[in-house]
């Protein structure tokens, strides 16, 4: 396979490396024993349905809403 682009990454000081030209915002990255790193691109959906996990936690959240379960109120006067 031929490489698209060739050219010489360096650390900055906060230990960030630079992609010039990346065609995407989010990479998953596996490093190996050898020195080799891979980069992934990675495309970030939004789920198709709520998880069974949040349902119940807004379920509960409600509860706690209706049975008066609430923290005080805050005064927002100063803003």
């Amino acid at each position: 396979m031929e490489a698209l682009k060739d050219y010489v990454a360096h650390l900055d000081n906060k230990k960030r490396i630079t992609l010039r030209g990346a065609a995407y915002q989010y990479y998953n990255v596996k490093e190996y024993g050898n020195g080799c790193i891979i980069l992934e691109p990675r495309e970030l959906t939004v789920p198709k349905s709520i998880s069974a996990r949040t349902l119940a936690d807004m379920d509960q959240a409600v509860s706690s809403f209706k049975r008066g379960d609430v923290s005080p109120s805050i005064d927002l006067s100063d803003f």
